[in-house]
């Protein structure tokens, strides 16, 4: 069954050419008990070796069953080893870290034999050499003669053809050694034994035939194969040959050669999952270097996950609140506003710094380049004001909007209820008088003004409020806001008399309104100024830093339509005067407060801000009847849109213009009379008059729009129904801007007939740079941790090539019982596997304890429990990115590993 032919092997020792073994011929029988005898260095190991194809013949031929090896692959010597050859070596060579149990069913995993299968069968071979019962014990536990059993009992469990038992008894005591060599001798009854020994004495004994060698030549063979054996073999090889050279149209022999070929070649493998489990038993075998170095190579794992849980943590709380933010946010489209996206299109941080850059060239200094910019950014900021045409079809347009879309929509007409809505204050000398709201604020600015405290009188006007308009939808106000008053007295405001105070979310109104509303007498309001300034006329007695529902409820606020409180006088200059005091007037609607509203508890952007609301059905009124009113009639007839009002200084003289009212009041006894300026004060005018030191005049105007003179809404508000349909809205409002025709009602408009509408999402505009900022943060986080995972890699491929040195005798067990280098290198990766799943999932678990810790301190202090939060699909693919570097670190060791010769590493200490 097995022939050499003239084999030689040489070796390269120091640069020089050594020839262990010198055209060996020799044949052996399928069954016999064959010792090989010879002083050390003769060649015994090497032609052993050779025979069980762990090293290669440098010349001759090795036949196998009469077929030629001369051509096999390292896939075919392989699969060779794994199920025709059975080793037996003198140090045992046995795994440490795998029972006994598990080191003979090495052979069948390599084969591929089932879990159940090869535990059967490596416990019966255990069973046959003597160790029944003993299964699950380490090498460490056993003594020399029972770590040789074991050996056999591997090597025997494939059940090979032939078994090769390099010096099996050199390291046990006589005792052993006989009880070692009997157990070999009842198994070659069965297969072909070759023995290498030292020993005469037990080759004599034992052996059926001995074979002597010297110098790497034949000295002697007790029992060759006769002649007629050996023509029977060259008569084998010739027909084997014959067969291998046949023509392929043989089709008969052409399928027995495949046969035997495939026999000769079954196949054999180490799975990746029995690579895992002879990686885990190494690895739990160095428990706490292993715990220690996966904790190092989570390190950077740790780094970046914190980043991408805080990244997640904080966008999933800005996704929380965005349908919050959305009530306080809606999509507008204004007559006139202000495009931040288009200002910020515009608003290159590096475009200004090209230009200065570019203005120098060559030594000179180009001031072109500079007016050029400065000339392209005013285009700019133009581009980035919006003048919207919005009409009666438009406005049509928008509320045929698909009602799924928006939870309201508010259409604001830019009224001014300030000069309509009057009420009682507690002036000195007004104490039984009724007077505007606008009267009112003119009064506490001119008082200030009489004060040390003047510079802080032009804050007035720029902090004190307007009446605003409420939703026209109860459901969506009572979806954000609960009543303070009690539920059973309280209602939304729906009816055109009816008004609604909504109070902050620590249920407070600033002083400036309370005071502009009515709500604090004279001495109360400049009391809060004096004690703001800790001044001397402070009076802790005046203190009143809190109202009862039924003192802001009882309140009662009169509208009075435009003709009531503004008079023709038939005066150019001032056309009109403008009641501040309500006296004898007509026609008043009474206002009745319905409800004090508060957010609901996690609402931070609601619909409504703290303030006074009317009603949509109030405002149709109003503008049914300012349309209609004498002051708007003189407005059109003279074809202008407002009336401007101020005063000014020319040649000592003042002269005054516009809508003007007489007011009084008293004051440390005494009594002072001005004239005010009915309309809107100039914000930027407001602004400079408010900074020390600053002196100028005060403009006002009044709009067609404040007195209810115009229809057409200056401000539609679309209050989408959540975030993900607010893109519904906007693209909706888009078709309007699209090609081709719209129908709107009954209606289809061409696009030539409409003119571009711009709507502003701010809060798109909002949320996109923060998200954007927070992905800059984040990779630059990213970044920079990532730097540990380099480190982490690095350290993993060095740890995993010092367990490639540690386990140098295991790879050389493993090629030995036929593990292929594609099997060894499998190993190594599936260690690095395991290091990697740890460190990953370490990684991830310290990364939610963190987050974790980081949720209860800012949790505490802000009340945001969930800043740091990182997605389960974002841990599964750190410890993917775990996994992936640590198997990328191991590649080379693991080559190395797979390319170390067998016979060198069986030969390590």
């Amino acid at each position: 069954m097995l022939q050499l032919k003239g084999i030689t092997k040489d070796y390269s020792v120091g640069g020089d050419k050594v020839r262990a073994l010198k055209g060996i011929d020799i044949a052996f029988r399928k069954s016999e008990f064959v010792s090989v005898l010879g002083p050390s260095g003769c060649g015994k190991t090497t032609l052993l070796n050779i025979i069980g194809g762990l090293d290669h013949y440098t010349d001759g031929e090795l036949f196998i069953d009469g077929i030629s090896t001369k051509n096999y692959s390292d896939r075919d010597w392989d699969t060779y080893r794994n199920h025709r050859i059975g080793f037996i070596f003198q140090s045992y060579n046995l795994i440490p870290h795998q029972t006994i149990c598990e080191n003979v069913e090495l052979a069948l995993t390599i084969s591929g034999v089932e879990k159940h299968e090869r535990l059967k069968r490596a416990k019966e071979a255990l069973d046959k050499v003597g160790l029944k019962g003993q299964y699950n014990k380490k090498p460490n536990q056993l003594s020399g003669g029972q770590c040789q059993r074991v050996a056999i009992a591997r090597a025997l469990v494939n059940e090979p053809e032939i078994l090769l038992a390099d010096e099996p008894t050199g390291a046990l005591d006589t005792v052993t050694s006989v009880q070692i060599m009997d157990l070999i001798r009842e198994i070659a009854n069965e297969r072909l034994v070759i023995m290498v020994t030292h020993n005469p004495e037990l080759a004599e004994k034992y052996s059926t035939r001995i074979v002597r060698l010297l110098d790497g030549n034949i000295e002697g063979d007790t029992n060759p194969f006769p002649e007629e054996e050996e023509q029977a073999l060259t008569k084998a090889r010739t027909q084997a040959k014959a067969k291998e050279n046949m023509p392929l149209d043989d089709k008969e022999q052409e399928k027995k050669r495949r046969k035997a070929l495939k026999r000769a070649n079954r196949k054999s493998k180490l799975s990746f999952l029995s690579a895992l489990r002879l990686s885990a038993r190494n690895l739990l075998s160095k428990f706490k270097r292993t715990l220690l170095v996966c904790f190092a190579g989570s390190i950077g794992i740790i780094g970046v996950a914190s980043v991408l849980a805080v990244s997640s943590g904080v966008q999933n709380y800005i996704h929380d609140m965005q349908d919050d933010m959305l009530s306080g946010n809606p999509v507008t489209v204004s007559a006139e506003a202000l495009d931040m996206s288009a200002l910020m299109a515009g608003m290159s941080g590096f475009a200004q710094g090209d230009a200065l850059k570019q203005s120098v060239e060559n030594g000179y200094i180009n001031v072109n380049y500079l007016i050029d910019y400065l000339v392209s950014r005013g285009d700019a900021m133009g581009a980035g004001m919006i003048k919207n045409d919005i009409t009666d079809t438009y406005v049509e347009f928008v509320e045929s909007m698909p009602k799924e879309y928006y939870s309201a929509i508010v259409k604001t007409y830019g009224l001014n209820l300030s000069n309509n809505i009057y009420t009682d204050y507690a002036f000195n000398g007004h104490e039984n008088d009724r007077l505007s709201l606008t009267a009112a604020t003119q009064i506490y600015t001119s008082m200030l003004e009489k004060t040390e405290y003047a510079q802080y009188s032009a804050y007035i006007s720029l902090l004190t409020s307007n009446f605003m308009q409420a939703p026209s939808n109860p459901d969506f106000i009572i979806s954000q806001y609960d009543f303070v008053t009690p539920a059973d007295k309280s209602k939304i405001a729906t009816k055109a008399d009816e008004i609604m105070i909504v109070v902050s979310g620590d249920s407070d109104l600033n002083d400036l309104l309370l005071a502009q509303y009515g709500y604090y007498t004279q001495d109360e309001f400049l009391n809060i100024i004096f004690k703001a300034k800790d001044a001397d006329e402070y009076n802790p007695d005046l203190d009143k830093n809190r109202f009862t529902y039924e003192e802001l409820i009882g309140k009662t606020f009169t509208w009075y339509p435009n003709d009531e409180i503004f008079t023709a006088t038939g005066n150019v200059s001032s056309p009109f005067k403008y009641s501040a005091q309500a006296d004898n007037f007509a026609n008043g609607k009474d206002l009745k407060i319905t409800a004090i509203l508060k957010p609901k508890d996690g609402i931070s952007y609601g619909c409504l801000q703290a303030g006074f609301y009317y009603t949509s059905a109030l405002a149709d009124e109003i503008i049914a009847n300012g349309k209609n009113s004498e002051i708007v009639r003189y407005l059109t007839d003279h074809n202008t849109d407002a009336f401007n009002s101020g005063s000014a200084n020319i040649g000592g003289t003042t002269i005054r213009q516009g809508i003007m009212y007489d007011y009084s009041y008293t004051m440390d006894g005494q009594k002072y009379d001005d004239i005010g300026f009915v309309g809107s004060e100039n914000q930027m005018n407001a602004m400079l008059g408010a900074m020390p030191g600053m002196q100028i005049q005060h403009v006002y105007s009044l709009s067609r729009r404040e007195l209810g003179g115009n229809d057409i809404p200056s401000r539609i508000a679309i209050y989408p129904t959540d975030f993900d349909l607010k893109d519904s809205v906007t693209s909706y409002l888009e078709t309007w801007n699209g090609d081709g025709d719209i129908k709107v009602g009954d209606e289809t408009i061409a696009k030539a007939d409409r003119t571009k509408i711009t709507h502003t999402d701010n809060l798109a505009i909002v949320i996109d740079l923060v998200n954007d900022m927070i992905t800059i943060v984040t990779s630059a986080l990213i970044a920079f941790t990532a730097l540990s995972l380099v480190v982490s890699t690095v350290m993993i491929a060095i740890i995993t090539y010092v367990s490639v040195i540690e386990r140098v005798k295991e790879i050389g067990v493993i090629r030995s019982l036929g593990g292929r280098k594609r099997d060894v290198s499998g190993l190594f990766n599936a260690e690095t596997f395991i290091i990697g799943a740890i460190s990953g999932i370490i990684g991830i678990a310290v990364t939610y304890g963190i987050s974790g810790i980081l949720n209860l301190i800012l949790g505490s202090l802000f009340g945001i429990y969930t800043i740091a939060s990182l997605p389960i699909g974002g841990a599964l693919i750190m410890i993917g990115i775990s996994i992936a570097l640590t198997l990328i670190s191991g590649l080379i060791p693991a080559g190395l590993a797979a390319k170390k010769d067998p016979v060198d590493a069986l030969r390590t200490e």
